[in-house]
């Protein structure tokens, strides 16, 4: 099997480290579970690169109070080098472990083309791309009483349109070769009426743009409770063709790899034998057991 969305900092962290044993323990856990490759994949908002790339992108895309929110979400997070994070993962690599160099990239509405230009510049073996932000409102954060605060004055349905149609423009930029955790602007538990509708229109956006969807079990352990895709979304993707990877989303040791086994028992109920594998932004089809 595949752990292929991993964190090396928990989001409550903001000065990042680089210790090659982290990578090492975070691969004897996998193994543990079953889990033969690991995609290491930091959110792209660590670096400090990428900041200075997309600038401050909130001040043209949001409103008050979210866009004051993701200021200072932006001035906590964005203080890491990207070079170092890459060298870590590219020795990791080079020591025999079984990983590969990954990214988590987020969805900049206008700005896509100008960082696939600096992700070029680096040997990735996988990019993941995620939606976490309805212009400068970051919908996921669960735990902020702002932003939560915000579902309750918004329209459900607006929203899950809204994070649709950044979904569809993600997969089709070709900027990254995953749909990270597709459906997650449930995360909270506000789902649309009727979220079949949107989960046809992120189905037909990966099957377009021949990306991987995420299988993800991090979902079981948020406010909704279910896995990213929902088994109804899962079941048009199958149906579709789309390949997937599976994966954790953990960002601690004591979390890697956890639930992917059932997640890829979801897959092989509906016939999946196979999981997509990256190397130098390639896929490679490898069983789903043997992976």
């Amino acid at each position: 099997m595949l752990d292929y969305h991993l964190h090396l900092w928990p989001h409550s962290v903001a000065n990042t480290w680089y210790e090659i044993d982290q990578i090492a323990n975070y691969c004897d856990e996998a193994q543990r579970q079953g889990v033969g490759e690991l995609a290491l994949t930091e959110h792209a908002n660590r670096f400090v690169e990428v900041r200075d790339v997309v600038g401050p992108w909130w001040l043209r895309q949001g409103h008050e109070p979210t866009s004051r929110v993701m200021a200072e979400y932006w001035d906590f997070h964005a203080r890491s080098s990207l070079d170092a994070y890459v060298t870590l993962a590219q020795r990791a690599k080079d020591e025999g472990l079984p990983v590969k160099i990954g990214l988590e990239v987020d969805y900049h509405r206008g700005q896509m083309d100008e960082l696939s230009s600096l992700y070029r510049e680096y040997p990735f073996d996988v990019l993941i791309g995620s939606v976490h932000w309805i212009d400068a409102w970051a919908f996921d954060d669960i735990d902020h009483a702002v932003s939560m605060g915000e579902w309750t004055i918004r329209d459900v349905e607006q929203c899950w349109d809204q994070y649709t149609n950044a979904l569809e423009e993600l997969a089709a930029c070709g900027a990254v070769d995953v749909l990270a955790h597709p459906d997650l602007i449930k995360v909270a538990g506000y789902v649309a009426p009727s979220p079949s509708e949107f989960w046809a229109r992120m189905t037909d956006a990966a099957r377009a743009a021949n990306v991987a969807v995420e299988c993800s079990s991090a979902g079981w352990y948020k406010p909704v409770a279910e896995q990213y895709p929902a088994e109804g979304f899962l079941d048009l993707l199958v149906a579709a063709g789309v390949s997937f990877t599976t994966a954790s989303d953990a960002h601690e040791l004591g979390r890697v790899s956890r639930g992917v086994g059932e997640v890829a028992q979801l897959l092989e109920a509906r016939g999946v034998r196979e999981l997509a594998s990256f190397n130098a932004r390639q896929r490679l089809m490898v069983p789903l057991r043997s992976a």
